[in-house]
């Protein structure tokens, strides 16, 4: 059953890996959810133990450990926030630059600071014509 586990995880891990690698910021978002989805397979294939109920254990059986439930229960839910989180930036970038596509954002960016470095220049050029006013 671990091996089973073990395999599912590495597919979708994979899966996720593919989806990240893309252009598409959409994508990007669905493969990093797959990829955290994978880590919560592995911590539940690690505690995979068959015993009673942690709340009700009886004496010939062994109880299983909560703490790996409690675990894939947190990753799950702050996998759910950090996908709400990364899907509402991604709405901002769609509504802002009308475009969801990797490398038109980097072109975007590079245009972006390209203009404020030439408008800084252009700030560090008055500044000092000004401070020559000044000593004259």
């Amino acid at each position: 059953m671990t091996l089973i586990f073990a395999i599912a995880a590495g597919v979708v891990f994979g899966a996720g890996a593919f989806l990240v690698l893309t252009n598409d910021l959409v994508r990007v978002v669905a493969g990093m959810v797959l990829i955290s989805q994978s880590a919560v397979l592995v911590v539940i294939s690690s505690g995979l133990t068959r015993g009673d109920a942690p709340i009700l254990p009886t004496g010939d059986k062994t109880p299983s450990d909560p703490l790996v439930q409690a675990m894939a229960l947190t990753a799950i839910v702050i996998g759910l926030a950090v996908t709400a989180l990364l899907l509402a930036i991604v709405a901002r970038v769609r509504a802002t630059l009308r475009s969801l596509e990797v490398r038109e954002l980097a072109r975007d960016e590079a245009e972006h600071t390209a203009e404020l470095e030439q408008s800084l220049d252009t700030m560090h050029e008055q500044l000092a014509s000004d401070e020559a006013k000044e000593e004259q």
